[in-house]
């Protein structure tokens, strides 16, 4: 008897305990561990945006200069740059005593805390001198935080099969969103309890505060120590390389580091000049021209970032051999598995599968406060009540994943997301309705939720697990990239077009989604099967 008259047969005993299987799932030790993992990865980034910006802005220090500790999070978007260094480069003592990943996520782990202790006792107020201090200790807790995403990302894929990914993508978003409403609402809520305000600023709260914020990364650390290392897997061609060549490619990244940022801080008294030459000039949008500016200047950096790694290469500071089996090999490999079309199909897909999403989010604070919302309301409705309908989303996002496959959801969430964005349209027009905005933050927070559980666990399956680290980086990059380039658009077009045509702009947007996704289903679907 087949498996599917089997369960036919047994009509409802099947659907309970193929529920009950799922309900457990949950509590699986590996899906718990990656809650606490991703409660982990949540904590830092708003501890470099949102919470160090009123820090910095209640501690007097000018609004240009606050702005300035945005780019300590540069990492995020450039993080598969050294993602080859996790995969390769041992840690000594580290990685004997606890393998590969669990060797990095420990050190990443105590950056992350070793930057935010070094935060908390930096006062901006000193002067000159500790406005620098602050800015490095930024950029080494942007960078750490990278680090630990990579690791985590990798462990995720490696310690178990593809059948559990989507409940482990669930619970890891589930623990991130949760430590981003620690390490934002909290601390906020704690500095204000220690008794810091605008208009009596206390650096000991914040001290305090800050400090409270780097034990709390300590369930990460314990939930390290407790989880097993997973099988490593190697590719057929893979070579172990030693210390000194791994040293080599550590020494490549940190030239390419450099190149780059320098290239990025000695332009910008050009580019300041060249933004008001156009602006002059041109019949531009002020911000349009800033937008093509910066796009340029961006991409000059990371042009001679990539001339100084070929020349470092040339000139033997790094093993040619190890350069193609890092950089080179991890591309290959994904064309090579794929074949051309479809590889290009998947990575236009990826790159532009929340783009309806990010483009709307460049612009939400700013709609949200011309409607005339608080900043009360608006922390209430779309961070706290938000934050709920985003985890319940993730959650049943998990179990429908598994019962109805990746490709099902997957289309339903790129749908869902396009869709919710017709309801920005009605708040729009409602104005300053309460109602009108717990409805549409419910609907687009828990679509959302869903969305991204299904998409994290369809990344996952493009990986192969000899690069992992170094694939999924680039995945999760390009999946922000193209997105952030168009939303820079997104002030110039609500400028001219008004807020409602520039919702149903986004909407629109994901309907050239729902064409990928479904010229991809068999693809999604052969992988699910497999």
């Amino acid at each position: 008897m087949s498996r599917k008259n089997e369960t036919s047969l047994l009509g409802p005993l099947a659907v309970g305990r193929r529920q009950d299987s799922l309900f457990k799932a949950w509590l699986h030790p590996q899906v718990l561990a990656l809650f606490f993992l991703g409660f982990s990865a949540g904590i830092p980034i708003l501890l470099i945006f949102s919470t160090l910006s009123v820090w910095l802005r209640e501690a007097g220090i000018d609004r240009a200069a606050v702005t300035f500790f945005s780019w300590a999070a540069l990492g995020y978007s450039f993080k598969f740059v050294w993602a080859p260094l996790i995969d390769k480069m041992p840690l000594p003592v580290l990685t004997r005593l606890l393998g590969r990943r669990r060797s990095w996520l420990l050190l990443a782990q105590l950056s992350v805390m070793t930057a935010i202790v070094w935060m908390a006792f930096t006062d901006p107020l000193l002067g000159e001198r500790s406005m620098i201090m602050m800015a490095l200790a930024a950029v080494l807790l942007g960078f750490s935080s990278a680090t630990q995403d990579i690791v985590i990302d990798a462990y995720r894929i490696e310690c178990i099969g593809a059948s559990m990914q989507a409940l482990l993508a669930s619970s890891y978003v589930a623990g991130y969103r949760v430590g981003m409403l620690v390490a934002g609402a909290g601390s906020l809520y704690l500095a204000t309890l220690f008794g810091t305000t605008r208009e009596l600023y206390r650096f000991e709260a914040w001290q305090l505060t800050y400090l409270l914020m780097a034990g709390v990364m300590s369930v990460g650390v314990i939930t390290t120590l407790c989880i097993g290392e997973p099988e490593r897997n190697e590719g057929a061609g893979s070579h172990h390389f030693s210390l000194q060549h791994s040293l080599r490619l550590l020494i490549l990244f940190l030239l390419i580091a450099a190149s780059f940022g320098g290239s990025f801080f000695f332009s910008a008294s050009l580019v300041s000049s060249v933004k008001e030459w156009l602006a002059q000039r041109a019949e531009l949008h002020l911000e349009l021209v800033a937008f093509l500016v910066e796009t340029c200047r961006l991409f000059l950096a990371l042009g001679i970032a990539a001339l100084v790694a070929r020349v470092a290469v040339l000139l033997g500071v790094v093993d040619q051999e190890m350069v193609r089996e890092t950089y080179i090999a991890p591309v290959r490999d994904f064309f090579s598995r794929y074949g051309g079309k479809t590889a290009i199909l998947l990575l236009v897909l990826v790159g532009f599968y929340r783009v309806s999403d990010i483009v709307l989010g460049v612009v939400a604070n700013v709609f949200y406060i011309d409607m005339g919302f608080s900043k009360n309301v608006i922390a209430t409705v779309t961070k706290s009540f938000g934050l709920g309908m985003t985890l319940l989303g993730g959650f049943l996002g998990g179990m429908l994943t598994v019962r109805y496959g990746v490709y099902a959801i997957l289309f339903s969430g790129a749908l869902l997301a396009a869709g919710t964005n017709l309801l920005f349209m009605l708040l729009a027009g409602s104005g300053n309705d309460l109602t009108m905005l717990t409805v549409v933050i419910a609907a687009d927070s828990f679509c959302a939720g869903l969305a991204s559980t299904a998409f994290i666990a369809f990344l996952s399956s493009l990986t192969n697990i000899s690069f992992t680290a170094v694939q999924y980086a680039l995945f999760s990059s390009l999946m922000t990239l193209f997105p952030k380039l168009i939303g820079g658009y997104s002030g110039t077009v609500t400028a001219s077009w008004g807020y409602e045509s520039f919702f149903l702009l986004t909407a629109l947007m994901g309907l050239p989604v729902l064409l990928l996704v479904w010229l991809a289903r068999d693809f999604i679907n052969q992988k699910a099967e497999s």
